[in-house]
């Protein structure tokens, strides 16, 4: 009995790490961006300028929004959270899970098709490849070129464009957790610290080599979220479809279709050229389309020339195709169980929110104990409890506050009764009660401490703590 020969091993492991195939997408279909392309290209517009333009925003004097880790402090605008306020951040990530979950219920992939960074820097990696290098027959036909001063020339300054908004980037996101402006002039003058240096560089080379070199491939093998996006899929979730029985046979040729049996689509593989991660819609959703639309974008234009109708590839739903719903029939499923609780838990938490942060008092107080002495004898009629308070005001303003205690006949504050805190500053504050030794029996005792900003009546937190008295 023979055993069939084994795979030679440079086969093996030939099939295990193929090469990976270039994608060279095409930037558009016709003299004008399709309305989708137009929807993209905002959409980048839109959060670059809020990224590169959100460290040199000011607020009071300060830079506007700073994730100050050394300080322990968040400024986003007016709202100062310190990291007793991570309940805030908490509810935002959630509010923006679930408004991820909604939006996928909705409409699919949205977010990876218009806003994901990942999409967004490679949408402009590839516009200034396509500024250097040229359209896709042009940057195929020069890939295809042996080596030469003019492709490496083409080269060299595509990858030279690359790096210099990967640097950038990174600049900005370490902007976001050192003042900017800091950052900047220590760029300059190069004299960053070593631990921003190391996140520019890391971030700016994460950026080159994700937008510049992995593109697809970060979508369809790093991103955990193509691989669960259909548990949040139904029926009447609306994704980029190809109408199959409209299209169906395909054949070229735009005319007399219908006397030679042949569908609206006339097989020019528009659909797959545009795409970034080149699949073929026509075969059906699968994980690797992003939700961009460029197909829908090729295709329109393509219909338009043949003298064909609009929408073979177009937003629909997997009811809708099957049901020839009408585009308002489609849309009136849009409110169902799924989408009406992730809608509903999503309200709530926005509303709980933002109520929480109306009425957040920008003050924090925390009453600690000393330790080395639980109560202590001062003369023959009082005993003192010492303490120490961590105060914080979370405000940008001075306060100047005033501290009472009461709970006990004749309990008093032997310390400073007022200090003064900057704003967003905190600062510990040494507090001596005393009390008459016959109001306060052997045991703990409930007393509360109450802090109250001067120049601002409607400030004041309530802190209950114990007093003791002395042991018999």
């Amino acid at each position: 009995m023979t055993t069939p020969a084994a795979a030679p091993p440079h086969e093996y492991v030939e099939a295990l790490y193929a090469k990976r195939k270039e994608i060279y997408p095409r930037a558009q279909v016709g003299d004008r961006m399709g309305f989708f392309q137009r929807w993209r290209w905002a959409t980048v517009w839109l959060t670059q300028l809020v990224f590169y333009g959100g460290p040199w925003l000011t607020w009071n004097g300060r830079q506007a929004v700073l994730f100050d880790l050394g300080a322990r402090k968040f400024y986003i605008f007016g709202l100062v959270l310190w990291p007793q306020d991570v309940i805030y951040l908490t509810g935002m990530l959630v509010i923006a899970a679930l408004s991820l979950f909604l939006f996928t219920a909705v409409g699919g992939r949205l977010w990876c098709g218009y806003a994901c960074p990942q999409t967004v820097y490679t949408e402009i990696f590839m516009w200034i490849e396509r500024r250097i290098e040229g359209d896709r027959a042009k940057r195929m036909a020069l890939d295809r070129q042996p080596m030469s001063p003019r492709k490496f020339g083409l080269k060299a300054a595509k990858h030279a464009a690359w790096i210099a908004v990967g640097l950038w980037t990174g600049i900005t996101f370490v902007g976001y957790f050192t003042p900017v402006r800091q950052v900047g002039a220590d760029v300059a003058g190069f004299g960053i610290a070593n631990w921003e240096g190391f996140w520019i560089l890391f971030y700016g080379f994460a950026t080159y080599g994700n937008a510049g070199w992995l593109r697809e491939q970060v979508c369809l093998y790093m991103c955990p979220y193509a691989r669960f996006q259909s548990s949040m899929f139904d029926r009447d979730t609306l994704i980029v479809t190809y109408d199959g029985e409209r299209g169906e046979p395909r054949g070229t040729g735009g005319r007399d279709r219908a006397g030679r049996g042949l569908g609206d689509c006339v097989d020019c593989n528009i659909c797959v050229q545009v795409c970034p991660t080149d699949i073929d819609i026509r075969n059906g959703l699968q994980y690797q389309c992003i939700g961009c639309a460029a197909c829908i974008d090729g295709c329109n234009a393509v219909m338009d020339k043949a003298g064909l109708p609009r929408g073979l590839i177009r937003y629909a739903t997997t009811n809708a195709l099957q049901r020839h719903d009408t585009p308002r029939q489609m849309w009136a499923h849009v409110l169902r169980p799924r989408t009406m609780i992730y809608g509903g838990l999503l309200g709530a938490l926005v509303v709980a929110l933002g109520t929480a942060l109306v009425l957040r008092v920008p003050l924090k107080v925390d009453v600690i104990r000393d330790r080395g002495s639980l109560a202590r004898p001062i003369d023959e009629d009082r005993v003192e409890n010492v303490y120490r308070l961590q105060v914080m005001n979370t405000a940008e303003r001075r306060h100047v506050y005033a501290i009472r205690a009461s709970g006990l006949d004749g309990l008093v504050v032997d310390s400073a009764a007022s200090f003064e805190v900057g704003p967003a500053t905190s600062v510990q504050i040494p507090l001596r009660l005393r009390a008459p030794q016959s109001a306060v029996p052997p045991g703990s005792h409930r007393i509360l401490l109450e802090v109250q900003a001067q120049d601002e009546p409607g400030l004041v937190v309530r802190e209950k703590s114990v007093f003791f008295g002395l042991r018999e």
